[in-house]
Protein backbone atom coordinates (compact mmCIF):
# COMPACT_ATOMS: atom_id res chain seq x y z
CA UNK A 1 0.00 0.00 0.00
CA UNK A 2 2.09 3.31 1.43
CA UNK A 3 4.96 3.68 3.21
CA UNK A 4 6.80 6.30 4.87
CA UNK A 5 10.15 6.51 5.64
CA UNK A 6 11.93 8.53 7.62
CA UNK A 7 16.01 9.83 7.70
CA UNK A 8 18.15 12.26 9.27
CA UNK A 9 18.10 11.59 12.53
CA UNK A 10 20.85 11.64 15.01
CA UNK A 11 23.28 12.95 17.53
CA UNK A 12 23.89 16.64 17.79
CA UNK A 13 25.21 19.21 20.02
CA UNK A 14 22.97 21.51 21.78
CA UNK A 15 22.64 25.15 19.42
CA UNK A 16 22.99 22.65 16.41
CA UNK A 17 21.10 21.57 12.97
CA UNK A 18 19.63 18.84 11.75
CA UNK A 19 17.41 18.26 8.41
CA UNK A 20 14.70 15.31 8.41
CA UNK A 21 13.14 14.05 5.62
CA UNK A 22 9.90 11.43 5.01
CA UNK A 23 9.35 9.77 2.05
CA UNK A 24 5.69 8.81 0.98
CA UNK A 25 5.93 5.41 -1.28
CA UNK A 26 2.84 3.17 -2.83
CA UNK A 27 -0.11 3.59 -4.70
CA UNK A 28 -0.92 7.27 -3.69
CA UNK A 29 -2.97 9.39 -6.19
CA UNK A 30 -2.43 12.23 -3.32
CA UNK A 31 -1.52 13.41 -0.34
CA UNK A 32 -3.50 15.99 1.77
CA UNK A 33 -1.36 16.62 5.21
CA UNK A 34 1.87 16.03 6.03
CA UNK A 35 3.44 16.53 9.19
CA UNK A 36 5.90 16.01 12.22
CA UNK A 37 5.17 14.84 15.54
CA UNK A 38 7.63 14.01 18.56
CA UNK A 39 7.81 11.82 21.47
CA UNK A 40 9.96 12.02 24.20
CA UNK A 41 10.64 9.49 26.75
CA UNK A 42 7.85 9.13 29.47
CA UNK A 43 5.64 11.42 27.71
CA UNK A 44 3.13 11.21 25.44
CA UNK A 45 3.40 12.05 21.22
CA UNK A 46 3.13 15.79 20.27
CA UNK A 47 2.59 18.12 17.53
CA UNK A 48 6.25 19.31 16.34
CA UNK A 49 4.76 21.20 12.77
CA UNK A 50 2.07 20.24 10.15
CA UNK A 51 1.44 21.56 6.73
CA UNK A 52 -2.56 20.82 6.36
CA UNK A 53 -2.87 22.16 3.10
CA UNK A 54 -1.33 24.69 0.30
CA UNK A 55 1.36 26.63 2.00
CA UNK A 56 -0.18 26.66 5.46
CA UNK A 57 2.05 25.41 8.17
CA UNK A 58 1.53 24.95 11.90
CA UNK A 59 4.09 25.03 14.54
CA UNK A 60 4.28 24.17 18.61
CA UNK A 61 5.11 26.99 20.39
CA UNK A 62 7.95 25.64 21.48
CA UNK A 63 9.86 25.24 18.11
CA UNK A 64 7.99 28.48 16.64
CA UNK A 65 11.40 30.38 15.19
CA UNK A 66 13.99 27.66 15.07
CA UNK A 67 11.81 24.87 12.96
CA UNK A 68 10.75 24.84 9.54
CA UNK A 69 8.50 22.43 7.99
CA UNK A 70 8.48 22.22 3.74
CA UNK A 71 7.05 20.13 1.15
CA UNK A 72 8.26 18.79 -2.26
CA UNK A 73 5.19 17.32 -3.45
CA UNK A 74 6.40 16.19 -6.73
CA UNK A 75 8.71 13.96 -4.43
CA UNK A 76 5.84 13.14 -2.34
CA UNK A 77 8.69 13.99 0.48
CA UNK A 78 7.98 16.46 3.57
CA UNK A 79 11.06 18.20 5.73
CA UNK A 80 11.86 19.40 8.97
CA UNK A 81 14.91 21.92 9.18
CA UNK A 82 15.64 21.98 12.96
CA UNK A 83 17.85 25.02 13.68
CA UNK A 84 19.46 25.84 18.02
CA UNK A 85 18.42 22.52 19.22
CA UNK A 86 18.05 22.38 22.83
CA UNK A 87 18.31 19.37 24.60
CA UNK A 88 14.34 19.07 25.43
CA UNK A 89 14.36 18.11 21.34
CA UNK A 90 15.56 15.02 22.38
CA UNK A 91 13.13 12.20 21.17
CA UNK A 92 11.18 10.33 18.52
CA UNK A 93 10.21 11.59 15.45
CA UNK A 94 7.62 10.42 13.53
CA UNK A 95 6.46 11.98 10.07
CA UNK A 96 2.63 11.75 9.24
CA UNK A 97 0.42 12.01 6.29
CA UNK A 98 -3.04 12.01 4.95
CA UNK A 99 -2.97 9.76 2.03
CA UNK A 100 -5.19 9.19 -0.97
CA UNK A 101 -4.08 5.63 -2.71
CA UNK A 102 -5.31 2.97 -4.68
CA UNK A 103 -6.25 -0.22 -2.99
CA UNK A 104 -7.03 -3.40 -5.21
CA UNK A 105 -8.26 -0.33 -7.94
CA UNK A 106 -10.41 1.00 -5.19
CA UNK A 107 -9.42 4.95 -3.76
CA UNK A 108 -9.13 5.42 -0.37
CA UNK A 109 -8.06 7.90 2.11
CA UNK A 110 -6.13 6.72 5.19
CA UNK A 111 -3.59 8.21 7.69
CA UNK A 112 0.07 7.37 8.06
CA UNK A 113 2.95 7.02 10.37
CA UNK A 114 6.70 6.64 9.40
CA UNK A 115 8.77 4.43 11.91
CA UNK A 116 10.49 7.22 13.80
CA UNK A 117 13.80 8.83 13.67
CA UNK A 118 16.04 9.20 16.90
CA UNK A 119 17.23 12.90 17.35
CA UNK A 120 19.26 13.63 20.55
CA UNK A 121 20.54 16.94 21.58
CA UNK A 122 23.53 16.58 24.09
CA UNK A 123 27.09 18.10 24.81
Amino acid sequence: QVQLVESGGGLVQPGGSLRLSCAASGSIISINGMGWYRQAPGKERELVATMPSGETTNYADSVKGRFTISRDNAKNTVYLQMNSLRPEDTAVYYCNADVRFLQYGIPRTRDYWGQGTQVTVSS
